[in-house]
């Protein structure tokens, strides 16, 4: 047994502690405590998507589909009062290339690339996947995040709903918005590029 908890200790998944107390092990040493990691709870079924979906929809329902746009807004408020303090004074493409850790420090799944236009933010694993592919209005806080952030507008070109395998966040540098007066909108209700309004 002891080998078994050595190895899955080694690898990262479990923790020991020594217990506290009068808590004595068969030996008479004092006993020693195993807990699963961060990581190791992982290798675990959960089902958050569900229970994310399902608060979604009875936000929706029992206090109004205005009522989950706001709850939308506000994690979308909270994230960007996170990250901003971090990006003041930078220039767009340093900003660009802070937030490729919008979800995650040091995201592999996060690459950016320079276009014509602006830049491309290629998120290639979405940590919402599952809640984003049943209720795709979640991804309006990305979107509306990124915008305010960067101070220019932000578009999904690709995304996972259409089977494209990936978002790609195209940042449009030459049109810029002001942060402080940008209002949340749900992205199927923001104008897209090209068209006028």
């Amino acid at each position: 047994m002891r080998q078994q908890l050595l190895q899955l200790q080694r690898e990262g998944w479990i923790e020991s502690r020594v217990a506290r107390g009068d808590e004595r092990g068969r030996t008479g040493r004092p006993a020693t405590r195993y807990n699963l990691t961060e990581a190791g709870d992982h290798l675990f079924p959960k089902s958050y998507d569900l229970l994310n979906v399902a608060v979604i929809d009875a936000v929706a329902q029992e206090l109004g589909p205005d009522a989950a746009v706001r709850v939308l807004k506000r994690v979308c408020d909270d994230r960007v009062s996170i990250e901003e303090k971090t990006l003041q004074g930078m220039p767009l493409e340093s900003r660009v290339e802070a937030l490729k850790g919008l979800y995650a420090p040091a995201d592999p799944y996060m690459t950016s690339e320079r276009v014509d236009d602006g830049f491309l933010l290629i998120e290639r694993n979405c940590p919402f996947f599952n809640t984003a592919m049943r209720r795709p209005t979640l991804c309006s806080v990305s979107v509306n995040a990124l915008t305010r952030l960067l101070g220019v507008r932000v578009e999904r070109d690709e995304t996972f709903q259409s089977g494209a395998g990936r978002c790609v966040f195209h940042i449009y540098a030459n049109e810029p918005i002001d942060a402080k007066e940008w209002d949340f909108t749900l992205e199927d209700e923001l104008p897209k590029h090209g068209v006028r309004t």
